[in-house]
């Protein structure tokens, strides 16, 4: 466990974060525990995007097991490896595919959410195209030649691709807007990169272009805008969809289906090297993956891609495969995340401490008496509960851990990931009314 001092800021975002029962956006670091094995996998797929490749996994776990921080991590990794990042969370108002602009939706979200290393909060979507301009420039000078010549040169490649062409000419026009100190024509050109244009007649008078970015287009632009990492000198782009069962709780199975063939064009081009330079990391619940009715495996071609390897004996695990299944963390492993918690509470300084290591040891039995081994499998409620009992220690001097322990309300994590939204479907649940009960013998 590190000595050195922990900034202000970065202790209270991490601790009211964690009190609120999400996932601090910074200062994972501070709290990593375990999934050692795990990690090292997604590293090498960061590897892999670096070198011009493709990345494609499916990240399981329970409810409240860890992962949104896993996911968190994944990209604070790729960050630091100089790739760009973007991610959202799935709802009812973003997909994969759709017709109505949710698709777009998500598109825009993922736009709003691209950070760099040097930005890793987002916003970084103008950044990434100033950089790809400014190494142009400094090219164009090496050789001699006008900027708009080197930009063209770039380019080029992205013109062949689906929707290329008009791609480049909104990067031409914000070269053009950067050149003359035309600032509208450089805030058109990052709207429409962001999704924002609605209407291809808006779009033409804006920037000369026939086309938007909409729901049919969303996958092919983020092709696009992953090579324009690379030409911008990153090592390419890293994409995490979260709250992946929202599409398992799509009521309409035309529209649970036509999503899950969008997943399957985007896995393919990964496994066949179609995609360069572009990962995808999707989070969701064993249910997203398992069930065979409304998850992954209903679909046949993604239930023969995301199989678990056959010759993985029981205790084994095989990470080569595009499904990541998280273990379940032990005992050991909570009371070092304990030990953790205790040390970010007092700002990295061991003479600070609110509870001793007995403390910890007699909260975590508290919490096996009340709710079993779920305080260590589904960390979340365990977690809350620990960061609320050290600020009542740290604002009421005098008062004995032994005595609060008692009184630490602690309960499991409910699972609201089994309710469809928007209603049951009609061909799904009408038939099956007891699904529910079955879903809970999938077993990670």
């Amino acid at each position: 466990m590190t000595t050195a001092p922990i900034r202000p800021r970065e202790r209270d975002a991490v601790l009211q974060s964690l009190r609120a029962g999400v996932v601090p956006r910074a200062g994972q670091h501070l709290i990593q525990v375990g999934r050692a094995r795990e990690i090292d996998a997604m590293v090498k797929d960061i590897d892999r995007l670096a070198d011009g490749g493709s990345a494609f996994r499916v990240v399981v776990g329970t409810y409240g097991s860890g992962k949104t921080f896993f996911l968190n991590l994944v990209r604070s990794v790729a960050m630091e490896k100089k790739l760009v990042t973007a991610h959202a969370d799935l709802n009812p108002d973003r997909r994969l595919h759709a017709t109505a602009g949710q698709a777009r939706s998500l598109y825009a979200e993922l736009m709003r959410n691209v950070a760099t290393r040097a930005k890793p909060e987002g916003g970084a979507l103008s950044s990434v195209v100033d950089r790809f301009v400014s190494t142009a420039v400094v090219d164009a000078r090496a050789r001699g030649v006008n900027p708009d010549v080197v930009i063209r040169e770039r380019l080029a490649d992205l013109s062949e691709l689906v929707g290329g062409y008009d791609f480049s000419e909104v990067i031409a026009a914000y070269w053009r807007g950067h050149d003359t100190g035309d600032e509208g024509l450089k805030q058109n050109a990052v709207r429409w990169l962001r999704g924002e244009f609605t209407t291809r007649t808006d779009a033409r008078a804006a920037l000369g272009v026939r086309t938007i970015i909409d729901d049919a287009t969303f996958y092919d632009h983020l092709k696009l805008f992953a090579r324009l990492c690379r030409l911008a000198g990153f090592g390419g782009l890293l994409i995490c969809l979260d709250e992946m069962v929202n599409l398992y709780k799509l009521a309409n199975t035309q529209a649970r289906t036509a999503n899950y063939e969008q997943i399957l064009r985007i896995l393919n081009d990964s496994l066949q090297g179609v995609a360069v330079g572009i990962g995808f990391v999707l989070g969701g619940t064993p249910e997203f993956l398992l069930d065979p009715r409304r998850g992954l495996y209903s679909y046949p071609a993604l239930q023969g891609r995301l199989s678990e390897n056959s010759f993985a004996a029981e205790g084994m695990v095989d990470l080569s495969g595009p499904v990541i299944r998280l273990a379940s963390l032990t005992p050991e492993d909570l009371y070092v995340l304990l030990g953790k918690l205790r040390h970010v509470y007092a700002g990295g300084d061991a003479g600070r401490y609110l509870l001793p290591d007995d403390g910890l040891t007699a909260f975590m039995g508290h919490c096996q008496e009340r709710i079993g081994d779920a305080y260590f499998r589904t960390p979340r409620a365990t977690i809350t509960s620990f960061v609320n009992l050290l600020a009542v220690l740290e604002q009421n001097a005098g008062a004995s851990w032994k005595n609060l322990l008692g009184s630490v309300a602690i309960r499991p994590d409910s699972n609201p990931d089994l309710e469809p939204a928007g209603g049951a479907d009609s061909e799904d649940e009408r038939t099956d009314p007891g699904r529910d009960g079955d879903l809970a013998s999938f077993k990670l």
